[in-house]
């Protein structure tokens, strides 16, 4: 078993299970292009309301497809296995953790633009809020699968993980939208934007570890 295999492995199956990656995208498109219609077309509220938006509902829309991230490893025994690889646990966290994101958050990225577009967004922001994106959602999946990996086997894990995870999203939140709030203002994004990549590096050492722990205490 190797980092590499791990990844396309996940990949594959979601390309099996096309519907949900697709639900993702889809409730990030349509909750998101609901607002103006029921805020109506006035051009400044829409602005004004548009970072938060955005950014809240890429954050529901990760944890939609967090409870799985695990879960049907640990059902069918093919975690036990990983665990007993050559591959260290923390290398088969981060590689789930990957195509996790590559299936959900980097589509949401994607369908961006066609959002932004609704709210009227200026192009400058939409070049701030596209990176802001791609650091937040990595992080938003790091972190959510320390929350999948405390509650894996768990009843109703699906309703503790959103409980265990979202304190932990607020900082990713604030300093998202901070930094889409400064594209549209032509304000300061460089300080909001290296936050997130400092979070997205902690993120990438802490969270690994942290799941691994999780997961050896639910298969041992």
């Amino acid at each position: 078993m190797t980092l590499k295999k791990v990844i396309a492995r996940d990949l594959r199956l979601a390309l099996r299970q096309k519907t949900d990656a697709a639900t993702v995208v889809l409730f990030f498109a349509l909750t998101a292009a609901l607002f103006p219609f029921a805020i109506g077309p006035e051009a400044a509220i829409l602005l004004r309301i548009a970072p938060g938006v955005i950014w809240v509902t890429a954050l529901l829309s990760v944890l939609l497809s967090l409870e799985r991230l695990f879960l049907a490893d640990f059902e069918d025994g093919t975690l036990e296995l990983m665990f007993l690889s050559s591959l260290p646990l923390e290398l088969v966290v981060f590689g789930k953790v990957l195509a996790h994101w590559l299936v959900s958050g980097l589509p949401l990225i994607v369908a961006t633009p066609l959002i932004a577009i609704l709210y009227g967004l200026p192009f400058a922001a939409l070049t701030v809020m596209l990176p802001a994106l791609l650091l937040g959602t990595a992080a938003l999946s790091l972190i959510g699968a320390i929350g999948a990996a405390l509650t894996i086997g768990a009843r109703r894990g699906g309703i503790l993980v959103p409980l265990l995870v979202l304190p932990l999203y607020i900082p990713v939140l604030i300093f998202g939208i901070a930094a889409t709030d400064a594209g549209i203002s032509d304000g300061a994004i460089k300080a909001p934007l290296m936050i997130l990549s400092a979070l997205l590096l902690g993120m990438l050492f802490v969270a690994p570890l942290a799941s691994g722990v999780a997961l050896r205490q639910a298969l041992e």
